[in-house]
């Protein structure tokens, strides 16, 4: 998924999430609050996506990031 991907789901599901909270100040139901609870887990996730997929974007994989942290690591030794 693309950042641009992921900003558009997490808006979707936010609005249906205000969606659910809206129709819940009207009574407590306990199978929209439980939907709201899974609403916000999925968000959870898609927020910690969007920050890996930033993080990869702006400096590389992470098999390419460690390749190139221990090469540094082996040339300050040998220095």
């Amino acid at each position: 998924m693309t950042p641009d991907q992921i900003h558009v789901e997490i808006e979707r599901i936010s609005e249906e999430r205000q969606d659910l909270w809206h129709t819940l100040s009207g009574g407590l139901d306990p199978a929209i609050k439980e939907e709201i609870g899974e609403l916000d887990a999925r968000l959870q996730e898609l927020w910690q996506l969007l920050r890996m997929e930033k993080a990869r974007l702006r400096f590389g994989e992470r098999e390419d990031i460690v390749r190139r942290a221990r090469a540094e690591e082996r040339l300050e030794r040998a220095a």
